[in-house]
């Protein structure tokens, strides 16, 4: 092997190294930065010399152009669903079912184990390797037949895509769960409704919509995350395959795939129904979804023995938790204004309590949805969370409507300016078509002050609504032109002192990026992620408004639609006249190339290299993004939750239960006095 061959596999080595670290064991090794500086070197090899690149280097997770189709292949081993119990009942008539069948077919009822782990609500794959190296990825599909989405597999961080074992087998193959974090699909939602697009319901159908995009560049940008659960070695001897489901999870783990670590062993049906107990409650504090609890015999050799139904394994069970959901009353149906005009009917409901919050409102996403439902005001109605974030009208339940009840339509005009509202044919959606409706720009506000856009502090919905309704910002380019500390200090609920902090977090956005700028404009389709690679495309405004649809179209992650978008907007009086006013008032209309500052790789220069953080409660001077940004600049990692590898909580006013969690655990906690002291 050459020495340039040498250092591709050391770089594909180390970086696999730290993706695994990174995303299966929560334990960061490498720095941002020279993680990103030994990736841009691979990069640079691989493009010089591309005879070269393997199928595991990290740069080939996303690769492959968007595929036409996928194409439909049988499994070599059958993908059976679970049979479902939902109560200790059920489990108990399955429990008596395979000890009858063991009596029969063995004489006795061997000894034998439970093997517990939750059941996580994502969407089942099947992972083929060959010789160490992944080279398929399937659906479930119907069991027998699934879909090819081996380029969007490649995406998911926490697979590996070769196996960490110097002798692997000739052939595995591994089932589990791709799924998404609660935070993830929360970003993905927000992101969704202000690109005007419908929020997903419920992360599974999210998790499995996103498998089957035909653009894996889609799929990287979701971020999807995987626990195996099964391992099956075909043409293996048996003496050589794990024995036990507990032996086979520790092989997956120990070949670098993600297990869920809270699995346990059981001895009895009881302590079955104990760890489904526990569960019960405890699954509503996990950072993503879960629907049961899978039981299966521990012994690979009865799991044999029992073998399958023409549907289901005999030795394994799915025990459900209960799907929660209660009826109640529409007393209401409103109608909210969205910033690009969009109406969404909302019902306004008798309150009830769902998966442990209280819950009076549910969208119902537009009329064809209350065309579907034959939906009255008046009318009792089921209502679901289980499993979902977004509250949903399942059905109606027209016996228990009242002679009071009435038909609701969707209004003829907006009901903030009293605009007529359209309906195009080829859409399911609403509008405002007025421009000048104050509900279009306290939206559009909205969206500009947010965290993800200009994240200016303190410009909430209740102030918004107050400079919208006074006159005193009738645009965007209006919160830089008139408003001072005297005027902004006789809103409602403002002092001097939050007067002053927000003027000055006004006058601070001016600073944020171009990408985050052209983000905060809200143009239609335009999410944060396209909007930072249309950016780096297009780095000032100019070179965007004059950009043709087939020019932005070619920019990686854009369509046809975004890029038809974007030429839209930019054709409009209305809007050119608001970018020259926010070049007056000297916002970032292009990419500053002269403040990129350059990091040094040296790990001495990042003290916090390594070491992971929670960030809670409410400091007395930093906002949370600021005491990130630190962390991060200096190596560390801020984590959402406590856990045993968090190595400092950083705690201010009403901290909670997570300063509580690290004192249990023992974990170093530091006010914002003592974090500035010791890393600022």
């Amino acid at each position: 092997m050459s020495e340039l061959q040498q250092r591709m596999v050391q770089l594909c080595q180390q970086l696999n190294d730290a993706s695994h670290a990174y995303y299966v064991l929560d334990a960061p090794t490498l720095a941002d930065t020279v993680y990103d500086r030994l990736y841009r070197e691979l990069q640079d090899l691989e493009a010089q010399h591309p005879d070269l690149i393997t199928p595991d280097s990290p740069t080939q997770r996303v690769g492959d152009r968007p595929s036409p189709q996928f194409e439909s292949i049988r499994h070599d081993i059958p993908l059976y669903s679970l049979e479902n119990a939902f109560d200790q009942g059920e489990f108990t008539a399955w429990e008596t079912r395979w000890q009858r069948q063991a009596q029969a077919e063995i004489g006795k009822i061997p000894d034998y184990a439970y093997v517990c782990e939750l059941k996580i609500d994502g969407s089942a794959i099947a992972l083929t390797y060959k010789d160490g190296l992944f080279v398929r990825g399937l659906t479930r599909g119907d069991g027998t037949i699934g879909e090819e989405i081996t380029p969007n597999v490649k995406t998911i961080r926490s697979i590996p895509l070769r196996l960490r074992d110097e002798n692997p087998p000739a052939t595995v193959e591994v089932r589990g769960e791709a799924f998404l974090p609660i935070a993830t699909f929360e970003a993905i939602n927000r992101d969704r409704l202000a690109r005007d697009e419908a929020a997903f319901a419920n992360p599974r159908n999210a998790a499995a919509g996103t498998l089957r995009q035909l653009d894996p560049r889609i799929v990287a940008d979701r971020q999807l995350s995987f626990f195996s659960y099964t391992l099956h070695l075909p043409n293996t001897p048996s003496e050589h395959q794990p024995q036990t489901q507990s032996d086979a999870l520790k092989q997956l783990e120990q070949w670098g795939f993600q297990v869920n670590p809270n699995r346990c062993r059981c001895q009895t049906a009881a302590e079955v129904a104990a760890y489904y107990d526990r569960w019960d409650s405890e699954r509503h504090d996990l950072p993503y979804m879960t629907d049961g609890v899978v039981v299966k015999l521990d012994s690979v050799a009865l799991q044999n023995q029992l073998g399958f139904t023409q549907k289901f394994p005999r030795w394994a069970i799915a025990l459900k938790y209960p799907a929660e959901e209660v009826p109640t009353i529409v007393r209401a149906i409103a109608v909210q204004v969205g910033r690009t005009g969009a109406l969404t009917p909302v019902a306004e409901l008798d309150p009830v309590t769902l998966a442990g919050t209280t819950v009076s409102r549910a969208t119902l996403h537009n009329a064809d949805r209350i065309a579907e439902l034959d939906l009255h005001v008046g009318d009792t109605v089921i209502v679901r969370k289980a499993g979902e974030i977004i509250p949903e009208v399942v059905r109606v339940l027209p016996d228990l409507r009242p002679t009071t009840a009435r038909a609701y339509t969707m209004p003829h005009a907006c009901p903030d300016c009293g605009s007529p509202t359209v309906k195009p044919e080829n859409e399911a959606v609403t509008r405002c078509i007025n421009a000048s409706c104050p509900a279009i720009l306290r939206g559009s506000l909205s969206h500009w002050a947010s965290r993800g856009a200009m994240d200016i502090d303190g410009l909430g919905d209740k102030l918004i609504e107050q400079l919208v309704d006074r006159r005193w910002v009738t645009s965007i380019a209006g919160l830089y032109q008139r408003l001072t500390v005297d005027m902004v200090a006789r809103l409602d609920r403002m002092g001097r002192k939050s007067a002053t902090n927000l003027v000055a977090a006004i006058e601070a956005s001016k600073q944020q990026p171009w990408e985050r700028l052209l983000y905060g404009l809200g143009i239609r389709h335009v999410g944060s992620v396209n909007a930072k690679a249309i950016a780096n495309r297009f780095t000032t405004v100019d070179q965007l408004a004059a950009a043709s649809a087939a020019e932005i179209a070619e920019v990686y992650g854009v369509g046809s639609e975004i890029a038809t978008s974007i030429v839209s907007w930019f054709a409009q009086d209305a809007n050119r006249q608001l970018i020259a006013q926010l070049r007056e008032a000297g916002l970032q209309l292009q990419i500053d190339t002269d403040a990129i500052a350059t990091v040094s790789d040296n790990l001495g220069d990042r003290p916090l290299a390594g070491k992971t953080f929670v960030l809670t409660g409410t400091l007395p001077t930093l906002k949370r993004s600021e005491a990130k940004a630190k962390i991060e600049r200096a190596g560390g990692k801020v984590t959402g939750s406590v856990s045993k590898k968090t190595d400092f909580v950083v705690a201010g006013e009403a901290a909670g239960s997570k300063l509580d969690q690290a004192q249990t655990l023992g974990i170093t906690v530091l006010s914002e006095a003592e974090f500035l002291q010791q890393f600022g």
